[in-house]
């Protein structure tokens, strides 16, 4: 289904504007259970946070498109890449892809901007980073909503306190998305209620800057091979103009991708014949 030309005008001036935009209704039943069943492994309270940022009572899994297809669909939705298309450059990396399950009694997160760690570039400036947070569950008052100020993606110094009356959470029914700038001031809420709530985020980076995961170590090249080619560029099996990226003067999907491997070839003989051409008419 097309989207109109108006819905994506209205998200990007959220994100001017506010910092942050909210996505509603983009995952059905199904695709939540499929993401479900493909974490259910590995949230057996052995990925317990380490620090309070962390979150004591969280449960986090990394390197997610190294575990299911599932979270590569979720790294490269489509209506996430239209936004990062118009605020990142081109060639822009995933950076983190992890899953974040709050606990019961969990304790509300340090206020932060998620590309706080770009420390040498001043603010207020263009964000390095665009981060997405997917609610495989309800998003509620009292579970652990992720808390916002909107506007602070514009901020220089300013810092607001634990209190701070522009706090506001984001509720959002299961099946949503959270995309914000990664300027903006927010942090994961105390999870109040009985039951855990569960996300997922993609973070991503322009194209020049450091992923906080190092998806070519983080996702085997077996996985990365059979991911389609846009997921492969997000990974890092990209290059960056002129040539950042290259894996011994070569595009770096050659590692992965044998039609890449197979193009290297047919111009080494095209070439050899040519010069062979050339060497017989002298």
């Amino acid at each position: 289904m097309s989207l109109a030309a108006d819905t994506l005008e209205h998200e990007l001036h959220a994100l001017a504007t506010n910092g942050l935009v909210v996505l509603p209704g983009l995952l059905d039943g199904d695709e939540l259970t499929a993401i479900r069943q493909a974490l259910a492994p590995y949230l057996t309270g052995e990925h317990m946070g380490r620090n309070r940022f962390e979150g004591l009572r969280s449960q986090r899994v990394y390197a997610l498109l190294a575990k299911s297809p599932v979270f590569a669909d979720l790294a490269a939705h489509p209506r996430i890449l239209r936004l990062l298309d118009h605020l990142l450059m081109p060639n822009y990396l995933l950076s983190a892809a992890l899953a974040i399950q709050l606990e019961p009694g969990e304790d509300r997160q340090p206020l932060h901007f998620d590309d706080g760690f770009y420390a040498w570039i001043a603010r207020p400036r263009r964000a390095v980073g665009v981060s997405a947070i997917w609610a495989i569950d309800d998003f509620t008052e009292d579970n652990g909503a992720t808390e916002v100020i909107r506007g602070s993606h514009l901020w220089a110094d300013e810092r607001a306190a634990d209190a701070d009356s522009r706090i506001e959470r984001i509720v959002m029914p299961r099946g949503s998305a959270l995309v914000f700038q990664g300027t903006l001031w927010h942090r994961g809420g105390a999870n109040r209620s009985a039951a855990p709530r569960l996300a997922i985020t993609p973070q991503y980076c322009q194209p020049w800057a450091r992923q906080m995961e190092n998806m070519v170590l983080a996702v085997p090249p077996g996985v990365a091979s059979t991911y389609p080619r846009r997921v492969q560029e997000l990974l890092g099996y990209s290059l960056h103009p002129p040539f950042m990226g290259h894996v011994n003067g070569l595009h770096p999907a050659r590692l992965i991708d044998p039609a890449y491997r197979e193009r290297d070839r047919v111009e080494a003989r095209r070439a050899a014949e040519m010069l062979e051409r050339r060497r017989s008419r002298a």
